[in-house]
């Protein structure tokens, strides 16, 4: 499972064969001691410590318990693909968990979009653009008391039916000038409050 080969040194002997050992070296000559090992870089240390642990822990599985943690990381693996994810990490970096923390928290701020009427979805066929202004970001700044108070209500169940919201949200406040189009039939139509001005949690 590992891409490189990592050869481990055989355990040291035993107190008793290093005594030995050590005064029968004592009785030769100095020039005949082997030189001192160079202490190899301290990142090539932990490299070979993880490989040696892994290599301990792989080897304490039985063949049944290989077979299952081999299946379920390809199975989630398949699952991220078909999800349209490219990879799989097994341990996120921080720099994508904060890109995403600075994204959830972004103010509630105005975000303006070129596209034509047609995407608009509001049932006109024309190839015209208009500049469509919208509302994003987040109102974690601009929750008060009334909204701590409504979820601790929803959370007790005293309001279980109505479709309420207990947080603002990021909506508009004010609306831009209408907007005028011919469609692909050279009618003219004027569609009102279509793209936001001002943008506020609500």
């Amino acid at each position: 499972m590992f891409s490189g080969s990592q050869e481990f040194s055989p355990l040291p002997s035993s107190p008793s064969s290093s005594r030995d050992s050590s005064s029968s070296s004592s009785s030769s000559s100095s020039s005949s001691l082997p030189a001192a090992r160079r202490r190899s870089p301290r990142a090539l240390q932990r490299h070979g410590s993880l490989l040696a642990q892994y290599s301990a822990l792989l080897e304490s599985y039985t063949e049944g318990e290989l077979r299952q943690l081999i299946a379920a990381l390809v199975e989630r693996y398949r699952q991220a693909m078909n999800s349209g994810g490219h990879e799989l990490p097994l341990f996120p970096r921080a720099g994508s968990r904060r890109k995403r923390a600075r994204a959830r928290h972004k103010p509630c701020e105005l975000r303006e979009l070129e596209v034509s009427v047609s995407e608009l979805g509001l049932g006109y066929e024309s190839d015209e653009t208009v500049l469509f202004r919208y509302c994003s970001g987040t109102c974690e700044a601009a929750v008060r008391s009334y909204d701590l108070s409504l979820k601790s209500m929803r959370s007790r169940r005293k309001i279980r039916k109505e479709k309420i919201r207990a947080r603002p949200c990021c909506r508009p406040l004010a609306y831009d000038d209408d907007v005028s189009f011919l469609d692909a039939y050279n009618r003219y139509y004027t569609v009102n409050e279509l793209s936001a001005k001002e943008c506020g949690c609500v």
